[in-house]
């Protein structure tokens, strides 16, 4: 899935009225990209429909989780790492990359798409060498916005100027567009606990801007805000959009952010974090930095549970060990940087680095 994966599996409806309302350059990538979207969301809505009337009275009767934990904080921080812990957990579930890329109809299309996404799919993320597959933990921003059509991802596929995509793309839908938003997002929610029974872990970036919301749809909700070192984040987040850009783009205006830009948005969130955790009581929301989890992944883990007052088994702690071990192989990605782009990180990102130590190691 190596083109137009980010609203591939969208229903007609909501597809045409995304294409509508964005300029598309005419070419023949873009065309052929534009056929591929059309036929997977013919398929989409049929099987829209089947589980609809399979599933729809028993899905109505479900009730809303209330507890989700919820990963926030910026792009390339090591959530992926921390999800992929999280739900080792026997008591914890996460969105697949399958349920997220085909939300309205997961529950019945399944053994249908596996062989076609399985063939299609490589073996690692196209940014980096994170194992990859339909049943690993995805962010459920790729969900919201098949379901709503509304997401900053809009403007990454259809940027309308030469800029970075994030810098006024906003992160909620108004009015009625926004109760329709919380509906999707609820209502997911409530399929994935109607299709495990456990406790779902969501990792999505976008969250961290949307935390009061996300407070009054599931009041009993915990918040993980992971954070990791700006040298390390920045280069690579630049990596990631280009690389995400290159292959969902459809129009001519596509643009790699540089340093600065990301500097400051990741200042921006991670003061709004800050600021929305001030109002949580102290156990539904903690920090983690991504260098004590690589370092010693369970007795962070296990720092956090108690933090979070979430009971820690054996049973975790057994399936942590075992999963570890599969990673012992693992390369990240080596990005550098110039002692000038050092200095500007260092400038904008100065306090957030002062508070958790990294000043130090600079």
């Amino acid at each position: 899935m190596k083109d137009s994966y980010l609203i591939a599996g969208m229903r007609c409806g909501p597809l045409m009225r995304l294409l509508s309302r964005n300029h598309i350059a005419c070419t023949p990538r873009n065309l052929i990209r534009i056929v591929f979207l059309l036929q997977s969301s013919c398929w989409s809505s049929l099987f829209s429909r089947i589980e609809q009337a399979r599933f729809g009275a028993a899905l109505a009767r479900t009730p809303i989780p209330l507890d989700p934990v919820f990963i926030v904080g910026h792009w390339r921080t090591g959530s992926t790492l921390l999800h992929q812990l999280l739900v080792q957990d026997p008591e914890m579930t996460a969105p697949t990359l399958f349920q997220v890329a085909l939300p309205e109809h997961f529950l019945v299309s399944y053994r249908f798409y596996k062989p076609l996404l399985t063939s299609l799919m490589g073996s690692t993320r196209p940014m980096d060498n994170v194992k990859i597959g339909m049943n690993e933990p995805q962010e459920d921003e790729y969900a919201f916005f098949r379901l709503t059509t509304h997401s900053p991802l809009e403007h990454l596929i259809f940027p309308r100027k030469q800029e970075y995509f994030l810098k006024e793309a906003p992160f909620l839908p108004s009015g009625e567009d926004l109760t329709r938003w919380e509906s999707c997002m609820t209502d997911f929610f409530r399929k994935l606990h109607f299709a495990s029974g456990r406790r779902i872990v969501s990792k999505n970036p976008f969250n961290s801007f949307r935390i009061p919301q996300l407070i009054k749809l599931f009041p009993e909700a915990r918040f993980i805000h992971i954070v990791r070192h700006p040298f390390a984040v920045v280069p690579s987040t630049t990596h990631l959009w280009r690389v995400v850009q290159k292959q969902n783009i459809l129009n001519r205006n596509s643009c790699t952010p540089e340093a600065e830009e990301i500097s400051l948005f990741l200042l921006q969130m991670m003061e709004t974090i800050q600021e929305e955790f001030l109002q949580l009581p102290s156990h539904r929301q903690a920090v983690v930095l991504y260098e004590d989890l690589e370092q010693d992944p369970v007795g962070c883990l296990q720092t956090l549970y108690g933090r979070l007052e979430l009971p820690f088994s054996n049973a975790f702690e057994r399936n942590l060990s075992c999963y570890l071990a599969t990673l012992a192989g693992y390369r990240k990605n080596v990005y550098s940087l110039s002692e000038n782009e050092k200095k500007l990180i260092g400038s904008i990102m100065y306090l957030q680095m002062e508070r958790y130590g990294y000043t130090e190691c600079s």
